[in-house]
């Protein structure tokens, strides 16, 4: 007999059912066809990482604002090299005015 699975979604669905207490446990179990031991063990685990819910969140918004601030620099970098750009473009073409030849970095005097 292969084993039931049962999605977090419906594991929470019924846990949040038993913590809310309309109905009682047993009649949860005998209603779902789970038995009472399983439901209390989804509870247990549940209460017990109910902490982690609220850590994940602090974790994910200091990651977004980490990864935001990453784009801004990469960002402010990449417009700091097209302005570079630009300005040695000018240079070399002045360069060539002045000079009447390109500008050739391994043979300048």
């Amino acid at each position: 007999m292969e084993k039931k699975r049962y999605t977090p979604e419906y594991k929470a669905k019924l846990v949040l059912e038993i913590l809310r207490e309309d109905v009682h446990i047993s009649e949860i179990a005998a209603r779902e066809g789970i038995s009472r031991t399983q439901l209390q063990n989804w509870k247990k685990e549940f209460v017990d990482n109910a902490a982690v819910v609220f850590a994940q969140n602090r974790q994910e918004r200091a990651a977004k604002a980490e990864a935001r601030a990453a784009e801004e620099r990469e960002e402010a970098m990449a417009k700091k090299v097209g302005q570079l750009a630009v300005e040695n473009d000018l240079l070399k073409k002045k360069y060539k005015q002045i000079h009447g030849r390109e500008f050739d970095p391994n043979n300048h005097k």
